[in-house]
């Protein structure tokens, strides 16, 4: 499977996080988004400093931007609580979608690696969230240039029905941390 597997971390930090992330990169992860919303600068920081340096170029922030300098990593990803990168960054950069709109003008923009656009199935981090959020005349009006990372409710299972989309990726988040072996998964997604 040549699509992109982007690993995304729950909203607060979990016991070994540092390992677990290394893990899932070691078993083929493109990238780990860090997304802890209510953590401080220091927690972020301190498990950017436990992932082997090597890896920390696959790491993407969801905030504490200021920390991507400080350990040259791999990205920003801008979202509704942090919607811009700080002055003067000029890395790369992924966006959070949620409407097909939004989609079309982050392709437009230009500056994106890749948008992840969620809900497209239903939820395994949050019961009762998405599943009907898009039409299947919705994603099949995704393009290649769009860059979409398919976000939400993502399981090996479904992966080959998604196949049909114009999908660059898939985001896995509670499928992951739901899981007694996240790098296990990652394996099974990238023999797809």
């Amino acid at each position: 499977m040549n699509k992109l597997i982007v690993a995304v971390t729950p909203e607060r930090e979990v016991e070994g996080e540092s390992g677990i992330i290394a893990e899932m990169l070691r078993a083929g992860a493109d990238f780990v988004h860090i997304r802890h919303p209510e953590a401080s600068t220091a927690e972020v920081k301190r498990i950017i400093e436990n992932v082997p340096h090597p890896m920390r170029r696959k790491l993407r922030l969801h905030g504490h931007f200021d920390l991507v300098w400080e350990f040259n990593l791999g990205g920003l990803h801008l979202n509704g609580r942090c919607p811009q990168p700080p002055a003067g960054y000029s890395g790369s950069l992924s966006l959070t979608c949620h409407s097909l709109p939004e989609v079309a003008d982050a392709a437009a923009d230009g500056r994106y690696d890749y948008v992840t656009l969620s809900p497209i199935c239903a939820s395994v981090s949050k019961p009762g969230y998405g599943g009907n959020a898009f039409t299947s005349a919705d994603l099949d009006s995704i393009e290649p240039r769009h860059r979409v990372v398919a976000l939400g409710g993502i399981t090996p299972d479904l992966i080959p029905g998604l196949e049909r989309y114009n999908f660059v990726g898939y985001a896995l988040l509670g499928t992951l941390w739901n899981s007694q072996h996240p790098a296990d998964i990652i394996r099974k997604i990238r023999k797809l």
